[in-house]
């Protein structure tokens, strides 16, 4: 049956950032697709919520508090989820923030609003990458799914870490499926569009007028392609970004709701 090919059962997947919005959502979605979970973030409290709602699927979930810029604790991390599951199949980097330094002019930033901004949407996928290679390689398979966004494509005015780093995303799939695509290990990037985590009702309709499909997205639209990504219909599928973001790149900066201003 075609459909088979799109489970995951027996799968375990570590996802970083687990505990809201689109990891939340992935997680979610792979354990509705048979798929254990090792979820890591900063806050074990959100992360927990998580975990309820993987269990009440009947699926297991492990959590643990991790710094994903810390190399040391990203190694500790992938070290207690082989642990405790024993094997790890899939790794989605998808922590990431997005208000850090943003708004600022370039002499506004400082070293330390460059360093957060870089490593925990970048330094943190290299990581954690780094530290499930041997792994990975090890068993033979292995599916990487990083998070990049629009940003990573268009760049934006005073925002320069956070297009940076999401840019960079990009090539570190790239990398990852060149290097390691003969190891039966398959590297992919997800670049999410406007999907807001929590917004009042009436801004949510106001900006869905700037969308080309009409609306703004869910966390929801996260799972179906993440599930994709992780399981064996996609085994030919490496190395490659896929948008999610109901066209707003194919259909320019303005419909997508961001119009750039230039400098004189």
């Amino acid at each position: 049956m075609i459909l088979d090919k799109f489970r995951v059962d027996g799968k375990t997947a570590i996802i970083t950032g687990a505990g809201t919005g689109l990891g939340r959502a992935m997680a979610l979605a792979l354990a509705d697709a048979g798929a254990d979970i090792y979820g890591a973030a900063r806050r074990l409290e959100p992360l927990n919520e998580t975990k309820a709602l993987v269990e009440a699927k009947g699926r297991k979930m492990a959590v643990r508090s991790t710094d994903v810029t810390v190399s040391g604790e990203v190694n500790a991390m992938v070290d207690d989820a082989i642990a405790q599951f024993g094997r790890i199949d899939i790794l989605i980097n998808n922590a990431g923030i997005t208000e850090r330094g943003r708004g600022k002019t370039l002499p506004e930033l400082d070293d330390e609003d460059w360093r957060i901004g870089i490593d925990v949407n970048l330094t943190s996928a290299f990581y954690c990458s780094r530290a499930l290679i041997n792994h990975f390689v090890d068993n033979g398979s292995g599916r990487i799914i990083n998070i990049t966004s629009g940003w990573g494509f268009r760049g934006g005015k005073n925002n320069f870490m956070y297009s940076v780093a999401k840019g960079g995303i990009i090539q570190l799939t790239k990398a990852l499926a060149m290097t390691y695509a003969r190891e039966g290990i398959r590297a992919t990037c997800i670049g999410p569009g406007l999907i807001p985590k929590e917004i009042p009702d009436e801004f949510r309709e106001q900006r869905s007028g700037t969308q080309p499909v009409g609306r703004l997205g869910w966390s929801r639209d996260m799972g179906p392609l993440a599930v994709f990504l992780c399981s064996d219909a996609s085994d030919y599928v490496s190395g490659e970004t896929i948008l999610v973001d109901g066209g707003a790149i194919a259909a320019g900066l303005i419909p997508a709701g961001y119009a750039p201003e230039a400098e004189g």
